[in-house]
This record gives structure tokens, sequence and C-alpha cells, in this order.
């Protein structure tokens, strides 16, 4: 393993792969600033790794690199201990893509330090408040429902519960990647989230996950336009807009989305909505026609102008 900088990152995590999908990801908080930026690498199709305590990196792109050319979780972490000559003081989780896992807690961890592995996956923790974090996570994460996103924040919102770092929160992460091998990484990554500084960490990677959900729905919404599958794509709209309720813009590219298919009066409808939330979604409007967005058509763009409170027909505004 090469020479690198270390950082001490004390913390607890999970790392997991979904047997049904096949989809491997870290959850992650701790109370040090930008956890997401050392602790958790995957990549589609061959791992997961949490590197973690006196974090050496290295341990996640090296460790990647050694599944993705044969060896298990097991063997590739093997591997990187036997070269380091501070194992001691690391704290390292792998899963690969068959569900193999491999966890490592030096014996020079801050305490409370441990781990303990189940069927696809390790929980693991380091500098906690007392030894039962790490238990409670394997608890909440086996008895958890849901897609793999929501069951490790629920082992991160068990740890937290049961005492969690013992200095308490900061930053949190999540990064979740498809099964698939891909040639094209930035395509097997279905959450890349993280949250820097906050004083509930947790709370608000939650709330990030709900958004990027709504976002895939408008997302396949858009792909439904396209081929005029307008049905299923008003049901992608409010399925966005029920997880997202508050977020505007989500409804503002509906809208655009169902006058440039000819579904006019569903659009300004939405469109009347919005602006009348956010008036500048009407001034941004017409800017979208030079590029196929609207119709390059000024009595089409009128129609929708006019759906803004003051414009409307009969107004003394």
């Amino acid at each position: 393993m090469r020479a690198s900088s270390t950082r001490p990152i004390h913390t607890y995590s999970i790392v997991a792969r979904d047997p049904e999908t096949g989809e491997m990801g870290i959850a992650v908080q701790s109370h040090a600033f930008s956890v997401g930026a050392a602790v958790p690498w995957a990549e589609a199709g061959v791992g997961a790794v949490a590197t973690q305590s006196l974090t050496r990196i290295d341990y996640g792109p090296e460790g990647l690199a050694l599944m993705r050319h044969g060896m298990s979780a097991r063997q590739a972490l093997g591997a990187l201990l036997k070269n380091d000559e501070n194992r001691d003081v690391r704290q390292v989780a792998m899963v690969d893509a068959h569900g193999g896992v491999a966890a490592h807690t030096g014996t020079k961890c801050i305490a409370a330090a441990g781990h303990l592995t189940g069927e696809g996956f390790s929980a693991q923790a380091n500098l906690m408040r007392d030894d039962s974090v790490w238990p409670a996570m394997l608890d909440a994460y086996e008895g958890a429902e849901g897609e793999l996103a929501d069951r490790m924040i629920v082992a991160l919102e068990a740890a937290q519960a049961t005492g969690g770092d013992i200095r308490g929160q900061q930053s949190a992460a999540l990064l979740i990647v498809s099964g698939e091998r891909s040639t094209r990484y930035w395509e097997g990554r279905l959450f890349d989230l993280r949250v820097e500084d906050s004083p509930r960490p947790i709370v608000e990677l939650r709330r990030l996950v709900r958004l990027q959900r709504a976002y895939r729905y408008a997302d396949r919404a858009d792909e439904l336009m396209a081929v005029r599958n307008f049905e299923d794509a008003m049901g992608a709209l409010s399925k966005a807009a029920a997880l997202a309720p508050d977020v505007v813009e989500l409804r503002f590219w509906a809208a655009a989305s169902l006058f440039s298919a000819g579904k006019e009066d569903e659009a300004l409808t939405i469109f009347r909505e919005v602006f009348a939330k956010e008036p500048v979604w009407a001034e941004l409007a017409p800017r979208l026609a030079p590029l196929g967005l609207l119709p390059d058509d000024p009595l089409a763009l009128a129609r929708i102008a006019a759906q803004r409170e003051g414009d409307m027909p009969g107004s003394t505004a």
C-alpha cells in the first residue's frame, strides 16, 4: 500500500449489499466535517468499502481495485491489512458483489469500538459512547424494511438513538451503487449524498433521499412524455410532487413538458399554480423556447405568460 496522509474520522457506518437488487453501499455519520469525502467508497458491480478511525483513504480505492480484479472482500481486506504497519488504528469494512463481507477493528481504535457482520452487511463504530451502538445497528438493519437506502438510514438512526459518537453529530453520507458493472461509472451511482455540517445530519440525509427520489420520478416523467405516454408520465409527476410538495421547480418543469407535448390545458393549470407561488418562473419560461424546451411561438408563450397573476384576462392589476 502506498504511503499517504491519514485523516482521523471516528464514526459509525454500515456497508451492505441488497441480495434482491444487487445494490451495494455505505451509510455513515460522524462528528467530523465532511465525512462523505473520506469514509465511503463504492463501485457498481464491484463492491463497497468504509474506511474510518485513523482513516487511511487508500483502503477505499485500492480495496475496490482488488475486488474489481477478482478478489473477494475478505481477500482484498486481508491483502491491504498485511501491508499496513498501522493496521491497529484502522477500522475498515468491505462487501463484494457476491455479498461477501469482511471487517477489521484495530486493537488501538479509540473505545468504544467494534463491529458485527451479518448476511451481506457489516456495522462498525469507534469512539462511541458505549459498546451498544454497533449491535443496535445490526438489529435495526436486519429488522428494517424498504429499499437499501431506507434500511441503512434506519441503522444510522438506531446508532444515534443508542448514544452514537460520544462527541455528538456533524456530518453524514450515503453512497449506493448498482449491482451491474458499467464502463460509465456515473451511471452506476444510485445515491451519492452528503451532509457536510449539520446539527441533525441523519435527519437531513433522509430528507435528501426523499428529494432524490422525487427528481428521479420527474426524470422518468420526461422520458415518458418523450414517447407520448402521458398517463404514466402524469403518474410519475404525481409521485414526484407527493415526495417534494414544496419544490416548485419540479412543478414548473412538469408544466413545460406537458405544454410541449400538446397537453396545454393541464400545463396552463400547473403554470398558474407555479407562477402564483414563485413569479420568477414566468420570467424564465420564454427563455426555454430557443432551446426547444417550449414552443418558439409568440402566441403559445403569451398563453403561458397570461397565467401569471396580474396578467390574467380581466385583471385590474
